[in-house]
């Protein structure tokens, strides 16, 4: 990438700095062009006058170039964390998307579904518009979100390395926004396919990317705290929901109508306030320059953090046993966490019945009214779940920062899979607190697991391209989307056709899911550290790409402490505080919701 620009002393932490000290060395190189007048009478041969040539004028796309996004002496690391976060909210919301399954199911009808006819193929499901779709058929868009998320971040992995943080964001955003804009044409002609194109299909991509756009980058202005920054935007991921889906009930009730269930009209609404979002997020973003490090800091030659030595390529890290066992372990812990959060709702309430509610009575025997009130306690009790899947993805991302990935990791799995084991007798007990507190600490370890992966992976393979490496390792995502709802939804079935009773169907599965977490603790446990070639000959050139000259920044021979930070004037520390308050003021809204759905939960 070669040198930072050069910056004014002081060292202002604006955002624009960078991009506006480029622009004007562009415009002060046309005005200094030398001007060359043709000969009277003859046509012109000579270069025409740059000031008035376009060609010459840089691009606005230039903009999103990643040399434009390399920071200056003296800007503060703080200001990436919610760039990131502005991204993470806004496709957090995949999760949240089930909040529309249940006004879709009457887009038609607008008071009552009106159902399709028997024998309909499922190419006219995904084009009839006299019938209303039902919820499996909707669902479908959880498999899309994830089956391409995991994809297009393997596929596009390497690109972002090289294109740069802000140019993925941009992209992210187009296509998560424009993906909603598409799925609010599907829903106003009801067509089913192009909701899957547009927010499962299109969206999905833009979820991949934005996904991965932040965590190399954070990862390399944070090379003492891995853990804690990746958590910070990882956190925002499973934020997003816990704002969106209340801010889209809202709107939903805003614009229905008789003609309308009002979602087409919320889709775009969030299209264009996640746009804005998007927008600012990517803009905002910042890489360190080549061998930069925070002041007084140096890499650890022992321990869990031993191999900031050269990086390993994507392609490289695919070819050692440590990719794979470490694919397998996010897919087996993400299954297992899935699994629950895919049940967590109709276990709670066939586990305990008419005990919700101070009735005893199975869940089979209750009335209409009591089976509402239930539902509305199982509600409560999901965005309990979200809340603790939040906090899980920053507090075990920064304890692994002490306690090493490895350790963490085993943790998850050992202790997960004794919780998972022990759902049966609680539920057998009666205890609902006991049952509650044993999903919500499982959670937050589905959650850690998450946010702790991309640390894990600059752990092993270096900092340099695990944005790529992350990329590739999300495909376990991908295939843990499809198993965990398969296994679990499957055995389900099975033990209900059998004639187990509802409350205790549930009993063979998390014994499963504790039996997939006690495999991933062999997994985790095989993990070393990677053996490299010799420094020599891990070099950037042996290496293959054309990011050769910037590779020793994984280096500790190489790299060199940051330059002082100058000092924020008082307008700079504004700007941080007003950046790091806009990211906040929503998840404490969203926070607030959520404690006032789950009240119900405890009476």
């Amino acid at each position: 990438m070669g040198r930072a620009p050069a910056v004014h002393p002081a060292g202002r932490t604006a955002f624009w700095q960078n991009d506006a000290r480029l622009q004007n060395q562009a415009s002060t190189d046309l005005l200094t062009t030398p001007r060359v007048r043709p000969a009277r009478g003859r046509h012109p041969t000579a270069v025409p006058d740059s000031r008035w040539n376009p060609r010459a004028m840089p691009s606005p796309l230039a903009l999103l170039d990643r040399q434009r996004t390399v920071a200056g002496p003296g800007f503060n690391r703080w200001l990436v964390p919610p760039a990131a976060l502005c991204i993470h909210l806004c496709i957090g919301m995949a999760y949240g998307f089930s909040v529309f399954w249940l006004p879709l199911t009457r887009a038609v009808g607008i008071t009552a579904p009106i159902h399709c006819p028997d024998g309909m193929t499922l190419l006219e499901k995904l084009t009839t518009t006299t019938c209303d779709w039902d919820k499996p058929l909707l669902g479908w868009m959880y498999t899309l979100f994830f089956v391409f998320l995991g994809s297009s971040a393997a596929v596009f992995g390497t690109w972002l390395e090289k294109a740069g943080p802000r140019k993925a964001g941009v992209v992210a955003a187009c296509c998560w926004c424009g993906g909603l804009v598409i799925s609010a044409a599907g829903v106003s002609l009801h067509q089913l396919w192009l909701l899957w194109l547009g927010s499962g299909v299109i969206g999905g991509i833009g979820l991949g990317l934005g996904y991965i756009s932040p965590v190399s980058t954070l990862i390399k202005w944070f090379p003492d705290r891995r853990g804690m920054a990746t958590g910070m935007a990882i956190m925002g991921f499973g934020g997003g929901a816990m704002i969106g889906s209340p801010l889209a009930d809202r709107l939903m009730s805003r614009f229905a109508g008789p003609g309308s269930v009002g979602v087409w009209e919320t889709f775009l609404v969030l299209a264009a306030v996640y746009f804005a979002f998007m927008m600012l997020g990517a803009i905002a973003y910042r890489v360190p320059p080549d061998g930069w490090a925070p002041a007084g800091w140096r890499p650890s030659t022992v321990g869990p953090r031993a191999s900031d030595g050269p990086s390993l390529t994507a392609d490289q890290a695919c070819r050692t046993p440590q990719f794979w066992l470490l694919w397998l372990v996010l897919c087996l812990n993400v299954s297992a966490g899935i699994g629950v959060i895919g049940m967590a709702s109709p276990m709670l309430q066939e586990m305990f019945g008419g005990r919700l509610i101070g009735v005893d009575a199975p869940f089979e025997r209750l009335d209409a009214g009591q089976l509402g009130r239930v539902a509305a306690m199982a509600a409560g009790f999901t965005g309990l779940l979200s809340l603790f899947n939040i906090v899980g993805r920053f507090l075990w991302s920064t304890l692994s920062d002490t306690l090493g990935r490895k350790t963490i990791y085993g943790i998850f799995f050992l202790l997960g899979a004794a919780l998972y084991a022990a759902v049966p007798a609680t539920g057998q007990a009666g205890s609902i607190p006991l049952f509650c507190g044993i999903l919500c600490l499982i959670l937050t370890m589905y959650g850690g697991g998450f946010a702790a992966i991309p640390a894990y992976l600059a752990d092993l393979f270096g900092t340099r391209f695990v944005g790529a490496i992350h990329g590739r390792l999300l495909t376990a995502w991908s295939v843990a989307g499809i198993l965990g709802p398969v296994l679990v939804n499957s055995i389900n079935e099975r033990q209900v056709a059998a004639g187990v009773a509802k409350g205790r169907a549930y009993d063979q599965t998390m014994y499963l899911l504790a039996g997939l977490l006690v495999a991933g603790f062999v997994c985790n446990a095989l993990v070393r550290p990677v053996v490299t070639p010799a420094r020599g000959d891990a070099s950037p050139s042996a290496a293959g790409g054309a990011h050769a000259a910037a590779a020793g920044a994984d280096d500790p021979d190489r790299r060199s402490a940051s330059p002082p930070a100058a000092s924020l004037r008082p307008a700079d520390t504004v700007l941080l505080a007003a950046f790091w308050l806009l990211v906040a003021a929503p998840l404490a809204w969203g926070l607030w919701m959520t404690l006032r759905q789950a009240r119900a939960l405890f009476g």
